[in-house]
């Protein structure tokens, strides 16, 4: 009878690269904005580029935080999800056009009043149109990718002619709230006052959408489900209402953004929401499937890139966002905070 060899644990020590890996994706944002002073090499208008580039991806993360928890949690492809953009948009605009006595006044209050009214219009609306759409148009097809694509396709075409019928074919051309119109200025650089606005309501959002997400019963149960469905389903939750809740708070969010969007450009069309998908599936994609985190990393990258390339290189700005997306994907084939696998 031999005797069992010895047998004497080590413990072997991570490597710096090992223990930061996880945080890596945090320092990207700082490290692109030390990046883009360097390349700007004016201070004054780094800041205003900053500010903007802040601004943009706080939209695009409001756009696409509702569609990044749906991929994740339904694993539904839901090419419809720039119709709740537009029609947000319409909806909170038109809101805007009828209060005119609140958006010319000169009072700040005032005007925060009249947008936070065409924000509840707004997402009171295309709350309702995401769950006459996941009725409708995404539960039959359900674990079918191709159907999706093309359905909800389908869906987006026919949204857009909608509010062509409604509300016409031409642009609508607006401006913002008088006390949000102008620039604040910091010894040289000047920053739009919506722009300060609009990062606040991202942070804002953000921190609203984690606190839900970490510390309620809801959020645990949706990130359980992300993560593994059949279990949270098998222990007795109703998996299925909670599938429809996402997808209603996802379209209602895409709703607010579709505002925020509209008075950054200060015009809106039927088209501009299917314009924003491609931006939309990039920090979708970049960030990691039902990654809430992940989505705000990269909609801040794809903000920041674009406004310093534009500036620095205005030809690359068109390719800007896809050669981040390629680089992201080949550090990090399944996103920068990936909760579920590639399904």
């Amino acid at each position: 009878m031999t005797t069992a060899p010895e047998h004497s644990p080590t413990m072997a020590r991570s490597s710096v690269a090992d223990r930061l890996a996880p945080y890596a994706p945090l320092i990207l944002v700082p490290v692109l904005a030390i990046a883009g002073l360097i390349a700007v090499q004016n201070p004054a208008s780094w800041l205003t580029l900053t500010v903007s580039g802040l601004a943009m991806g706080m939209m695009i993360f409001l756009m696409a935080s509702g569609l990044t928890l749906v991929f994740g949690l339904m694993d539904v492809i839901n090419f419809g999800h720039g119709a709740f953009v537009s029609v947000g948009a319409f909806i909170g605009i038109s809101v805007l056009l009828t209060l005119g006595h609140l958006t010319n006044a000169p009072s700040l209050g005032l005007n925060l009043l009249a947008i936070l009214a065409a924000v509840l219009a707004a997402m009171a609306a295309t709350a309702v149109m995401g769950w006459a759409f996941e009725r409708v148009i995404v539960k039959p097809v359900y674990g079918n990718h191709l159907s999706q694509i093309l359905v909800t396709m389908g869906g987006l075409i026919i949204a857009e002619q909608l509010i062509i019928v409604l509300w016409g074919p031409e642009e609508i051309y607006f401006t913002r709230p008088e006390a949000l119109k102008g620039a604040l200025t910091f010894g040289d650089a000047a920053i739009e006052k919506y722009r300060l606005v609009t990062v606040g309501v991202g942070l804002a959002v953000f921190a609203a959408m984690r606190f839900v997400l970490r510390r309620t019963k809801i959020g645990l149960i949706v990130r359980a489900g992300v993560q593994n469905g059949e279990m949270v389903a098998a222990l007795g939750y109703r998996l299925r209402l909670v599938f429809i809740g996402v997808f209603i708070a996802g379209s209602a969010l895409a709703g607010l953004g579709g505002v925020m969007w509209g008075l950054y450009q200060e015009v809106i069309t039927a088209h501009m929401g299917n314009q924003a998908m491609i931006l939309i599936f990039i920090v979708v994609i970049i960030g990691g499937l039902g990654s809430v985190e992940g989505c705000f990393i990269g909609a801040l990258l794809v903000g920041l890139l674009q406004n310093y390339i534009a500036f620095v290189e205005p030809k690359l700005a068109l390719v800007s966002n896809i050669a981040l997306m390629v680089a992201i994907l080949m550090w990090r084939p399944m996103g920068m905070i990936p909760v579920v696998k590639a399904k």
